[in-house]
């Protein structure tokens, strides 16, 4: 944007404002480039005219919480450079960003002649963002809370599901020694690939809580996958009265193979329940292009509420859920952006649901 056309410049008359324009200093700023460090002297104000700036505290172990982001037609850096404290965050330009800088010593002597109105409209904006940024900050410090809760309820699960689990695991394996047939052989295999896949739910989750997702990456190819994810829930399906269709071609994926069946558990079953027991459809197509290997997750259901749409993939958002913790696509989309991929979807009421998935085919 034309930085005469910035919400800052309409608090001043029309001579102070070209004032400032002249002796602002435009710079540009490479994708996560440093502003200003917290602690830093506030010597300038900032006006973003393209791109973002991400604002961050240090907390434990030197790391930083995100607490808010400003975007084109948004100032930062007053508070400093009216109380003349150190700077109370670390600023990061996000993407591309273009800033207009404001030196202290002007801008002061600016706002000294600026009429009485115009410093109010410039206060209030700068209390709407102050109570903006507050509501940022408690809303992630809850959130941080959960997770904690979240990872010390999934390690003590884990602990204490081993111990049956693995009795589970033997008592499959002597069944399968005991009888031969083929139908007690695929029966036990399965108990096998399920408690398996149990933990690695688990793990996933305490994966999830901790900010972390650790991938086991090797070739595969997606026809399999997809046929084991079919196996695993055959019966599941035939429960939920839910026709599961897979319309898949031979595509090869450099990836995290349990992860990705993580990534179809989750939509699917979201579809599945959204179903509410009268069954339904889902259907799963792979295709590809030169760079992306592309699923394609479609069911009938009666759609996403409108009510979550925009905060779908944020942890614990869920909606008319007797059961869940509203962390499904939250973790569905921590494994895709793992994978340097992209998940977006498309619903409609009453007409269902579509997720698209692309995945990187080579992530080195």
């Amino acid at each position: 944007m034309d930085l005469a056309s910035h919400r800052f410049m309409s608090y001043f008359e029309p001579l102070q404002a070209a004032h400032l324009c002249q002796i602002a200093v435009v710079e540009s700023f490479a994708e996560e480039t440093l502003v200003f460090e917290e602690g830093e002297t506030a010597d300038f104000l900032y006006l973003i005219l393209e791109g973002e700036v991400e604002f961050s505290k240090r907390v434990e172990n030197n790391k930083y919480q995100t607490i808010a982001v400003a975007k084109p037609d948004d100032f930062f850096g007053e508070l400093g450079v009216l109380d003349g404290e150190p700077r109370s965050a670390r600023a990061v330009a996000v993407g591309g960003t273009t800033l207009a800088k404001l030196c202290r010593e002007e801008l002061i002597a600016t706002l000294q002649f600026a009429k009485g109105s115009s410093v109010l409209q410039m206060f209030s904006f700068i209390i709407k963002n102050l109570r903006s940024t507050t509501d940022q900050y408690v809303s992630q410090f809850v959130h941080k809370q959960k997770m904690v809760l979240v990872g010390e309820m999934v390690s003590t699960i884990i602990h204490d599901f081993k111990s049956p689990f693995t009795g589970i695991k033997l008592s499959s394996e002597m069944l399968k020694e005991m009888h031969p047939d083929d139908e007690t052989q695929e029966w036990c295999e399965l108990i096998q690939l399920q408690v398996q896949r149990m933990l690695g739910m688990a793990e996933e989750v305490l994966e999830f809580s901790r900010g972390n997702s650790a991938l086991n990456k090797k070739p595969f190819n997606l026809i399999q996958t997809l046929q084991q994810f079919e196996r695993l829930n055959r019966v599941y399906f035939e429960a939920a009265k839910v026709d599961l269709v897979l319309r898949v071609t031979e595509v090869i994926v450099e990836a995290d193979e349990n992860k990705i069946l993580r990534v179809l558990q989750n939509l699917v079953g979201n579809a599945v329940e959204a179903f509410g027991g009268r069954g339904g459809r889902v259907e799963i197509a792979v295709g590809q292009s030169e760079e992306w290997a592309e699923i394609t997750i479609y069911d009938n259901g009666p759609g996403i509420p409108q009510a979550i749409q925009e905060k779908l993939f944020e942890p614990f958002v869920t909606y008319g859920k007797r059961t869940g913790t509203g962390l499904g696509t939250a973790i569905a989309k921590s494994i895709v952006d793992a994978h340097k991929g992209e998940i977006t979807y498309e619903s409609e009421n009453e007409k269902g649901t579509t997720f698209y998935i692309r995945l990187p085919k080579n992530m080195a």
